[in-house]
């Protein structure tokens, strides 16, 4: 599942930088990082669409093609190998996939999985970074018939069949295009739509739950910005900062779930706390004891936590 790069590619610079220095004097420190540290990863003049490059985007190679029928605007699914599906052509029946146009100009792939079609809510859920549509389809079916709700999801700009070139201002638009769409095309009021942001994908679910209403907000694995990830001693948000979630949680009047586990060693747990404690209207988190960024879906409350918030928590939040 989806990782936040840069990390140890950021220590090792730091360290190797320190130790071949003939001069050991410590340079000045902001917040925790050197000047040096921040020319090296912002460059100049620092520029958020760089530290979005550089921390985030890691696109697989395409798991799936989408073929559009000459006669029709129907399209069809392929999936590879690398998809990993793990259902049978009946279940693949229930995934509807075509293309929608971001306010970019980007085209972007879209995928609804109708696992329960009397099903109150739907969850527009946006994944994490080194994955797309072909490799989530399967979770998608097996979640959403968990968990009773239909799934609607779409990749990225420079993700799977979407085109364009992943960027953090792609990511607000690529997110307002598949809400959009979930709206027209499906009919699907904002009172049952339930944004789902895991890792990266916390990022856009933020920024459009901070502009529109919602039924509910699910944060998996969270972070609050792209500086404070690389560089964790930050305390406050810079201009150039990217993906300043932290900023934006406490416009957010949906009730919100964050979920994170208390191992993460990509997103640090300190990041999913401090979500939480600035959301307004914030319900009970889960924080899974001993889980890392990758696997908090192989524990059992994950799917209880989930269950109880979409079946209970939510019209009384």
């Amino acid at each position: 599942m989806p990782t936040v790069a840069g990390e140890q590619g950021d220590e090792e610079h730091s360290s190797s930088s320190s130790s071949s220095s003939p001069n050991p004097t410590p340079s000045p420190r902001m917040n925790g990082f050197s000047l040096g540290e921040l020319c090296w990863l912002f460059c100049c003049p620092p520029c958020p669409s760089r530290i979005a490059a550089k921390l985030a985007f890691l696109p697989p190679e395409p798991t799936y093609t989408v073929l559009t029928e000459e006669s029709s605007s129907l399209c069809s699914l392929h999936l590879s190998e690398r998809a990993d599906w793990q259902f049978s052509e009946r279940e693949l029946e229930l995934l509807e996939v075509f293309f929608v146009r971001s306010g970019r100009g980007n085209r972007l792939a879209c995928m609804f999985a109708r696992c329960v079609p009397d099903s109150r809510y739907t969850l527009l859920f946006s994944h994490g970074n080194a994955v797309d549509l072909g490799q989530m389809c399967s979770f998608y079916i097996g979640l959403g018939n968990r968990i009773r709700c239909n799934i609607f999801s779409y990749d990225y700009s420079g993700y799977g069949a979407s085109n364009g070139k992943p960027s953090e201002r792609n990511l607000y638009s690529d997110i307002e295009a598949a809400w959009t769409a979930l709206r027209t095309r499906y009919a699907v009021s904002p009172e049952n739509i339930i944004l789902y942001g895991q890792s990266i994908g916390t990022v856009p679910t933020v920024d459009l739950a901070s502009r529109y209403e919602c039924a509910a907000v699910i944060l998996h694995s969270p972070l609050m910005s792209g500086l404070r990830v690389a560089f964790p001693d930050t305390r406050k948000t810079y201009c150039f900062d990217a993906f300043p979630s932290i900023d934006k949680i406490t416009k957010v009047s949906s009730p919100v779930l964050v979920i994170h586990g208390t191992a993460d060693e990509v997103i640090d747990f300190s990041h999913g706390l401090a979500m939480y404690e600035q959301c307004p209207r914030a319900v009970e988190p889960l924080w899974v004891e001993g889980a890392g960024h990758n696997d908090i879906e192989l524990y059992a409350q994950y799917v209880e936590r989930l269950k109880q918030f979409i079946d209970h928590e939510i019209s009384i939040s």
